[in-house]
């Protein structure tokens, strides 16, 4: 396999437009804060706290950039977020 290959191989997979969204928030936000709650991300992007669960691990394997851990849950699952 060449190098080229290799590189192609290992490149991020493709996120949707939803998942999109979620990590430009979380980008926006990770500076500030470590904890969010997927209903109160879901509620500022106009998503379900489901829809933001349900992406959430997308984001976790796809962002070099930050570390998203799956940290609690009580009223919502919460995200440990650092950059």
């Amino acid at each position: 396999m060449s190098a080229a290959s290799q590189a192609q191989a290992v490149q991020a997979p493709t996120l949707t437009e939803k998942q999109e969204a979620i990590l430009a928030f979380l980008r926006e936000n990770a500076p500030t804060k470590t904890y969010f709650k997927s209903r109160l991300i879901g509620d500022e992007l106009g998503m379900s706290a489901k829809e933001v669960g349900t992406n959430m691990p997308a984001l976790q394997q796809a962002d070099l950039e930050l570390d998203v851990e799956k940290w609690g849950y009580s009223s919502s699952t919460t995200w440990k977020v650092t950059a």
